[in-house]
């Protein structure tokens, strides 16, 4: 179903785009001047080895300034796995040995967002960049805008929702013909955090994506959180991440013949609509 024809479209790219401006050039007062400046760096590593060896590799951070009413925070990650195997070549009689290594995991992820507090009510606007090629994703491009309202914010936890207009650019590794890869949308998101104990805390943050071109193409991020407070600087934390795509890019697949043997040829298929990422990470607070 198609909500937007491309004039609609341009004119709704604008529209978040100027509203973004606009959030972004909020007065800040002379008393409000200063930005206060926190890093939390999280940190995971997993190597096995021996006749196969394997190694995965996570990198996050997550940058974010305070000053008065104004929040800025900006984040980025990857994570990259790989796959080592010991391969033989030559004769029963006769042989060479040597590793071969296969990227297994690879995403990346830069996006940035300013909130502007009004009491209960705040502005926010945002834009992000991430690589998913394994989900068939080579780049999506986002920005968006919109409201948001606080409904507890108390040192026990806190409880946010919003709602914003976006504009998507999504360049597949195996693109559709004659899909449409640029999108107006509406993101709709909560984001909650209950206080466990002195040390410990839960959070969670559900951010769902619909194309208004496309209805039948719905996505979502769902991120489930227990940080353990080990220091003023240091936390063990572990997630679960749920991505849900509706309509998953393709994937291209090496096709082989009726006894195994590969033919040269690739296919494509859907990826699958869900992908689950269960982390343990150390987190480094500055």
């Amino acid at each position: 179903m198609t909500l937007l024809n491309r004039y609609d479209r341009a004119r709704a790219a604008a529209t978040i785009a100027f509203a973004a401006g606009l959030a972004l050039a909020a007065p800040v007062s002379a008393q409000d001047a200063g930005i206060v400046w926190e890093n939390a760096t999280e940190l995971s590593f997993v190597s096995t080895g021996g006749n196969s060896s394997a190694s995965t590799l996570g990198v996050g951070t997550v940058l974010t300034g305070t000053s008065g009413p104004n929040l800025f925070k900006i984040e980025g990650g990857a994570v990259r796995g790989e796959t080592s195997t010991r391969i033989y070549t030559g004769t029963p009689a006769s042989f060479s040995e040597a590793d071969e290594s296969q990227l297994t995991a690879e995403s990346y992820f830069l996006r940035g967002r300013y909130d502007r507090d009004l009491g209960q009510a705040y502005l926010f606007g945002g834009a992000g960049w991430e690589r998913n090629t394994f989900s068939g994703i080579q780049n999506r491009y986002a920005t968006v805008a919109g409201v948001g309202r606080t409904w507890v914010d108390a040192e026990s936890g806190r409880f946010k929702t919003d709602v914003g207009a976006t504009y998507t650019i999504q360049k597949d590794v195996d693109p559709v013909p004659g899909k449409d890869d640029a999108f107006g949308g509406l993101r709709f998101s909560i984001d909650a955090m209950r206080r466990l104990s002195e040390s410990a805390e839960f959070t969670s943050l559900l951010v769902v994506d619909e194309n208004l071109e496309d209805t039948e193409d719905l996505r979502g991020n769902w991120i489930n959180s227990l940080t353990l407070s080990l220091s003023e600087a240091l936390a063990f934390k572990t997630s679960l991440q749920l991505l849900y795509d509706r309509q998953p890019a393709l994937l291209s697949v090496p096709l082989v013949d009726g006894t195994g043997v590969p033919t040269g040829l690739t296919g494509s298929t859907p990826a699958d609509e869900v992908d689950n990422i269960l982390t343990f990470t150390l987190v480094i607070t500055l």
